[in-house]
């Protein structure tokens, strides 16, 4: 890998530092790295990203989650929350759900949104902590509140699956339909699919298929066969025809 001496680091320009880090990915990552070694905690956060994701270096998750724990310590809200990440998913340690839950909790309480919605999600399944709905639906309406779609979408399956809600059956499809609407708006490919799924239930089908189209722009692979499966069965006519013209997100990525 490339390397940065802090003297080039201290007395780059703005102006050269900006081409450096727009630039190729291993030039950007030497100078991240840099900044990284020389005690910046932006840097650190970044650095673990990159090392994580392995762009422009070697992909290194357990080196990731010491920079990340290193902006961590310095009270870097989203270093947190990868700290996080990496112990939900064994990212370069054993996966461990209540450390996990920890670094989430960590984040939410410093304000960051996917710190909240994390937190949120571990304490809806009861996953490395207590369930709690009650709270994991407070921390989704905190999260909601940043603008974050995950976090609304999420709040919709609450009211339609009526989970801690006191609203009566017509109120709360129209509070799930509001949200999922909102998230879908939003970008979130999962609230795209619940928000078609509610306009194909009022009748406007036309509409549902525009958003269904909209999914695998952003989603997931294994999200895309999951919504693939369940248009394939369902009883609306234009559903099921757009099941089998939806792309093919394995056969894309193995080609």
């Amino acid at each position: 890998m490339r390397t940065v001496s802090l003297t080039t680091l201290a007395s780059a320009s703005p102006d050269r530092l900006a081409a450096a880090l727009s630039g190729p990915p291993e030039i950007a990552a030497a100078w991240i790295a840099a900044a990284a070694e020389n005690g910046i905690v932006e840097a650190q956060a970044i650095y673990g990203q990159i090392l994580l994701d392995g762009r422009g270096v070697a992909r290194d998750p357990a080196a990731a989650l010491t920079w990340f724990k290193h902006a961590a310590n310095a009270d870097h809200p989203m270093a947190m929350n990868m700290v996080g990440r990496c112990y939900e998913h064994g990212w370069g340690t054993a996966a461990c759900a209540s450390v996990a839950v920890y670094w989430f909790r960590l984040a939410a309480r410093a304000g960051l949104d996917w710190g909240m919605y994390n937190y949120a999600t571990a304490l809806a399944l009861g996953n490395g902590v207590d369930e709690n709905r009650a709270e994991a639906l407070a921390w989704f309406e905190k999260a909601a509140a940043l603008g974050h779609a995950k976090s609304i979408n999420l709040i919709g399956s609450f009211y339609e699956d009526g989970w801690v809600v006191e609203a009566d059956p017509g109120t709360a499809f129209d509070r799930a339909f509001d949200h999922y609407r909102r998230a879908a708006v939003a970008g979130d490919f999962r609230g795209q699919f619940n928000y078609a799924r509610c306009l194909a239930a009022c009748g406007r089908i036309e509409e549902a298929l525009e958003w269904i189209a909209r999914v695998p722009q952003t989603a997931t692979p294994a999200f895309i066969e999951k919504m693939r499966a369940h248009l394939a069965t369902s009883p609306v006519a234009a559903f099921r025809a757009a099941a089998s013209s939806l792309p093919s997100p394995f056969q894309e990525s193995a080609s």
